[in-house]
């Protein structure tokens, strides 16, 4: 079999498992061995065809890791339905670590709080360990 139907195989394989993972990671690697099936159809030493694989799976992966460094709101943000949405203080449970009991949607749940409640409506910002985040300020 020739070379370039290898990284062909190897790359359609990769992407194909990425429909599974959805974390753009193997896309990058799948991504760089149809580059290196390229280059091996034009006839480049296996050298070249490893050295360009490399290359592109290392841009590939530094990449999507600063994306998603940037984008941290974007992947988190999708699941969470809860975010914006009010709840009415009702106690401290140790104000010191800012950790209180809420209540929303009819139930009492424990909250962490973002600065000082000057009000009984906060917002909640996330969850955290079973915990609610929530804070004074509505999340944008």
């Amino acid at each position: 079999m020739q070379e370039y139907l290898l990284w062909a195989i190897v790359g359609f394989a990769l992407v194909i498992a990425e429909l599974v993972t959805g974390t753009f990671y193997l896309l990058v690697l799948g991504v760089a061995a149809l580059v290196a099936a390229v280059v091996a159809f034009f006839g480049a030493e296996f050298w070249l065809q490893a050295l360009v694989a490399a290359a592109v799976s290392l841009t590939g992966v530094y990449l999507v890791h600063y994306w998603r460094q940037q984008n941290p709101a974007q992947a988190q943000g999708s699941n969470d339905l809860d975010r914006g949405q009010q709840v009415v203080f009702e106690s401290w449970v140790d104000e010191a670590s800012g950790l209180a009991r809420v209540k929303y949607r009819g139930s009492t749940w424990d909250a962490r709080i973002d600065g000082a409640p000057h009000t009984a409506t906060l917002y909640i910002t996330g969850q955290q360990d079973g915990r609610l985040l929530v804070s004074v300020n509505r999340p944008a």
